[in-house]
């Protein structure tokens, strides 16, 4: 193999390579990368050539955590066969979870959009938001029960494909509108915003901005981790006998209902961990985050990275929004357009995504 390897041109050579190791050099890559950006913000002056903005590493900061919705679509889509177009709502859920929690740390008694809106007293469900540690009750339980309820719903009456989008698209939609609305204690259409501090510190620091970036660093490297163990397991390959033949797997004598319950669950848990960490980072929760034009999107990452892969998706989530920064400044009126030509391309030329491609390239240099 190695004498052939040899006489192959370099171009090939590099690909048999790189095709084994490509999990491993991305996430090796994203690990360095990861700590010096963060670094750089915090401990180099504003004048030094390697000094990394606000902007940059909030933006990497926010592409740390789409690629953790990614990873937690891809779970319910690539593995187990469960197109949902309503991801957003969990993002959404986990995001407002902490925005509770930092609209509480000023001296007043009510946020100030109440205040605006001439309410007297706290509704019942922002009682104890002031507390971080109920934060992080609220952030996990609430998007864990939406999903819970929803899917045994679903699942138990045995919804699925086209139909299963569909009212996940709904599901989202209609949780967006209901945000709209100023009486729900929401902020309506503004939502929440002009943070402070988080836990006691400074939300705009540099050491504040640089820990959260690596929390989300952390979040993705080890739900990736996870991940990689769970789909390996035993209950991963029922995941995708789920996907491949669920009529099969019930005369076999397993129940499909409490593995698609599981993996639905623990995918809404982490789109909920992810929206908590974006909130702080980018000062900003509205419903818009519920938006059923956002859910779609974050399936055209999975769709371009390549789903069932797990590093697939949070590549195309990198490579999207990356591609959505530049665009939206260089050609703001053509992004859309943009955003349905990768759709469209990925389907006919990439239809297993970037990683499909890859992989391609690397068994025809082997």
């Amino acid at each position: 193999m190695q004498s052939e390897l040899i006489t192959q041109p370099y171009s090939m050579r590099l690909w048999a390579w790189l095709g084994p190791q490509l999990g491993s050099w991305l996430l090796g890559a994203l690990l360095v990368i990861g700590v010096a950006l963060p670094l750089a913000h915090a401990l180099l002056p504003a004048e030094h050539p390697w000094f990394i903005s606000a902007y940059t590493l909030t933006l990497a900061g926010k592409i740390l955590c789409y690629a953790v919705v990614a990873l937690a679509l891809d779970l319910v889509w690539g593995y187990t066969g469960l197109l949902s177009l309503g991801h957003g709502l969990f993002f959404a859920l986990g995001g407002y979870g902490m925005g509770m929690y930092l609209m509480r740390q000023g001296d007043a008694e009510l946020p100030a959009f109440m205040t605006f809106l001439d309410w007297q007293t706290l509704p019942w469900f922002w009682w104890g938001s002031e507390h971080f540690l109920w934060a992080l009750v609220l952030i996990v339980m609430v998007p864990a029960l939406v999903a819970g309820i929803f899917g045994w719903l679903a699942f138990r009456s045995r919804i699925k494909g086209v139909y299963f989008s569909i009212i996940t698209q709904a599901l989202t939609f209609a949780a967006m509108l209901l945000f709209f609305r100023n009486e729900t204690g929401f902020g309506g259409n503004n939502g929440f915003t002009d943070f402070k501090t988080l836990l006691g510190f400074g939300i705009a620091e540099p050491a504040t901005r640089a820990v959260l970036f690596l929390l989300s660093l952390a979040l993705l490297l080890l739900a990736w981790l996870g991940a990689r163990w769970l789909v390996n397991s035993p209950f991963g390959r029922i995941l995708t006998a789920v996907r491949d033949a669920e009529s099969r797997l019930m005369f076999c004598g397993y129940s499909p209902l409490y593995f698609k319950l599981t993996i639905w669950v623990l995918s809404a848990v982490l789109c909920a961990l992810a929206g908590a960490l974006y909130v702080p980072q980018v000062g900003i929760i509205n419903p818009s985050e519920m938006s059923p034009a956002n859910s779609i999107e974050m399936v055209i990452w999975v769709a371009l990275g390549g789903r069932g892969t797990l590093i697939g998706p949070m590549l195309g989530a990198g490579l999207v929004n990356g591609a959505k920064s530049w665009f939206t400044v260089a050609f703001p009126e053509y992004w859309l357009f943009f955003l349905g030509f990768v759709f469209i391309a990925a389907t006919l030329f990439l239809p297993h995504g970037v990683v499909g491609w890859w992989r391609r390239l690397w068994r025809k240099s082997a």
